[in-house]
């Protein structure tokens, strides 16, 4: 079986290190007083003056900036974790400020709360059009503005916990799957050692064991492989756009699943064009999305069945086809097709599990390489599948 799919973050360090590492720190209590770097933004001195000595005496550091320009400078130099912005400013506004603010990657994730000397309604449905997360009027009442920075401080320091916790829990799983995939790998292929040595002996009891070894290795490394892939294209993935040969691809592919084929009495017939088949794509990402459909076919493939897959080259693309002999789709079933956990009506002929996912997960890989997926099918005369990649 295939042990190469796409990952996000692959790490190499040992798992044990890593459940230390990623241990996540205690949340702060409600009552916890959290220190912060707030920049306050205001035409008026006397103002930033105001909340300096009401924030300072809470362990704050106050960030002067006198107008909108000054702002954007200052959070090129050092990022807060709070903004205090005046609304009504000469030259950029707080609104303008704001905008750019949350056009920017790297800062539109700061909490901004819009201060006003106008307590007017429109003034505070703009401002948090604008992206603002609060609006306070002057003069300020010092119990509403600390209540109202620490308040938000907290929210932050809460979501950037939760932001951490989640991005150590995919490491963590990405770690763990990643050496069981490993694992699992290795005791697949010496079960399908191990079954071909034992069909010499002629021993009933011995070939059964061995091969139930071999499907059970086969069946979990495929939802590991899957379950990788899937929450890389969750979480976002970089592929590779490099001139590939799909050819070499799609052997590779099919060489891995002819001892499955042979075991369920299936046929894979192949028809490669010799011309080059030069297309632009990430060999990992297109190996899992073949290996995905390849594995489908013999899922749902009745024994006694021929797989077809080809690769030619048509034009400006090159097209892969998978065309299968089982069951085919309903018309219900298109609706759902290329959906996460999508159940369909066609059942696995062998026992095989099946998570729903495989489908999706082809789509996703197949469009982040500026690819088109396509499915033909009758039900009850199979289905065939189409990969369609630019070429450079």
């Amino acid at each position: 079986m295939n042990t190469q799919t796409t990952t996000i973050n692959p790490a190499s360090r040992p798992a044990v290190a890593s459940l230390r590492e990623l241990a996540p720190a205690p949340f702060k209590k409600p009552h916890e007083t959290i220190s912060a770097r707030i920049l306050v933004v205001d035409d008026q001195t006397t103002n930033i003056q105001v909340v300096g000595s009401v924030l300072g005496k809470f362990g704050h550091e106050i960030i002067p900036a006198s107008d909108g320009a000054t702002a954007l400078k200052r959070l090129t130099v050092g990022m807060p974790d709070l903004i205090l912005l005046d609304v009504l400013m000469p030259g950029m506004d707080g609104f303008e400020v704001c905008r750019q603010l949350k056009g920017n990657p790297a800062w539109k994730h700061i909490p901004v709360i819009f201060l006003s000397a106008a307590d007017d309604k429109e003034l505070i449905v703009r401002a948090l059009n604008a992206g603002g997360i609060d609006y306070i009027t002057k003069p300020f009442n010092q119990a509403e503005l600390v209540s109202r920075v620490q308040t938000h401080l907290a929210l932050k320091a809460t979501r950037d916990q939760l932001a951490q916790i989640a991005e150590d829990k995919d490491e963590l799983i990405g770690i763990l799957t990643h050496d069981l995939k490993n694992s699992i790998g290795g005791i697949s292929m010496s079960a399908a050692l191990l079954c071909r040595q034992i069909e010499n002996y002629h021993d009933g009891k011995l070939t059964q064991l061995s091969e139930n070894i071999l499907r059970t290795s086969e069946q979990l490394l495929a939802f590991v492989k899957e379950f990788l892939t899937n929450s890389a294209t969750d979480y976002g993935f970089t592929l590779k756009s490099d001139p590939i040969d799909v050819v070499k691809i799609a052997t590779a592919v099919v060489s891995q699943y002819q001892e499955a084929a042979r075991r369920k009495k299936l046929l894979i017939l192949t028809d490669f064009s010799a011309d080059p088949n030069t297309a632009l794509a990430d060999p990992m990402a297109l190996d899992q999305a073949l290996d995905n459909l390849l594995s489908n076919a013999l899922k749902f493939s009745p024994p006694g069945r021929n797989i077809f897959i080809s690769v030619h080259t048509k034009g400006r693309h090159v097209e892969c086809i998978i065309r299968d002999e089982g069951p085919g789709f309903k018309p219900e079933d298109r609706e759902r097709m290329f959906r996460r956990y999508g159940r369909l009506s066609a059942r696995p002929t062998g026992g095989e599990p099946s998570t729903g996912l495989g489908l999706s997960i082809v789509k996703k890989l197949v469009h982040a390489m500026n690819g088109e997926l396509s499915c033909d099918s009758t039900p009850g005369d199979g289905a065939t599948f189409s990969i369609r990649l630019p070429r450079p």
